[in-house]
């Protein structure tokens, strides 16, 4: 049962210590990267990013995870421009797939546990039901292949290692789909959102958390780490805009036939976080996610 595994996982958690583990993180630059560095307090951090480590850089990484020996090697880079990806498949396959074989070589040359960051684009989004952990991967874009070898690599290369997955992400500070909404709700005074678009809207501090969680139970495997609930692209904006005061700008939906762009995202990438929860990690409900993000972002 539920109650057994997080006994199980209690007991382990008091039978060793975790305090000031070493911790190898790579893209650590990247809105995960950073808001694993304000949860992970008291351990210690090798962060690497471009341009001083290149994934795709074999030797480079090798060396660099001999030298540190870290406890475990955290893998967040990638290349996460989806539409990029589409228009150059190549360099997709290169960064996510054989940059990530590459680090996955590095931590079993070392015998090192992998934590790797994986997206619900590796499923086709047929499903209008969402995804549990187990069901197989069938990716639709040049991104989500790319993704979907990477978790390959890191299946067949390691015993030890955690695939969390998790989708549409946003971050404190900068520019991202939040921003991008009320900048053209407050410009134009209306917006078109697509309405055939279902997913997880996921706070990355809340993502952080449960990683950092999920590193002390021993429990390797895959996760789905999203806020709880799905939405619609279209809901979603209509919650942004009803938190934000902008309730009465349009938001008119459409489909994504009516969206040009180069990618095909999955229309039904719901993930269900079953592993997680069953070991007692799970992430609060999407919208008190989003309030709390728009309480801390003064900018908006």
């Amino acid at each position: 049962s539920a109650a057994f595994r997080r006994s199980i996982v209690n007991s382990y958690i008091a039978n060793h210590n975790y305090d000031g583990m070493h911790f190898l993180i790579t893209g650590a630059n990247g809105q995960l990267g950073r808001a694993l560095q304000r949860t992970l307090i008291g351990h210690s951090l090798v962060l690497v990013d471009l341009p001083e480590i290149d994934i795709t850089e074999r030797p480079a990484i090798s060396t660099l995870v001999e030298k540190e020996r870290p406890d475990m090697v955290i893998h967040c880079a990638a290349y996460t421009d989806v539409d990029g990806c589409a228009r150059d498949p190549v360099l997709a396959h290169r960064v996510n797939a054989f940059g990530t074989q590459n680090v996955a070589l590095a931590c079993q040359s070392a015998d090192i546990p992998m934590v790797h960051i994986s997206t619900n684009e590796v499923f086709s989004g047929d499903r209008t039901s969402g995804y549990e952990e187990w069901m197989p991967l069938s990716p639709r874009n040049p991104y989500g292949v790319s993704k979907a070898a990477a978790e390959t690599f890191v299946r067949t290369i390691l015993n030890r290692f955690y695939i969390v997955r998790t989708a549409w992400l946003y971050a404190p500070g900068g520019r991202n789909f939040i921003h991008a909404i009320l900048s053209r709700a407050r410009e134009t005074g209306a917006i078109r959102v697509v309405t055939d678009e279902v997913g997880n809207p996921t706070y990355v501090e809340d993502l952080a958390e449960a990683i950092s969680r999920l590193l002390t139970t021993g429990q390797y495997g895959i996760y789905h780490f999203v806020n709880s609930g799905a939405c619609s692209r279209w809901a979603f904006d209509n919650e942004i805009l009803r938190q934000t005061g902008l309730s009465d700008v349009a938001n008119t939906p459409i489909l994504s036939s009516e969206y040009a762009r180069p990618s095909n995202p999955p229309p039904f990438g719901a993930l269900h976080n079953r592993n997680g929860a069953a070991l007692g990690i799970i992430l609060r409900p999407w919208q008190e996610a989003l309030t709390d993000y728009l309480r801390h972002e003064s900018s908006l």
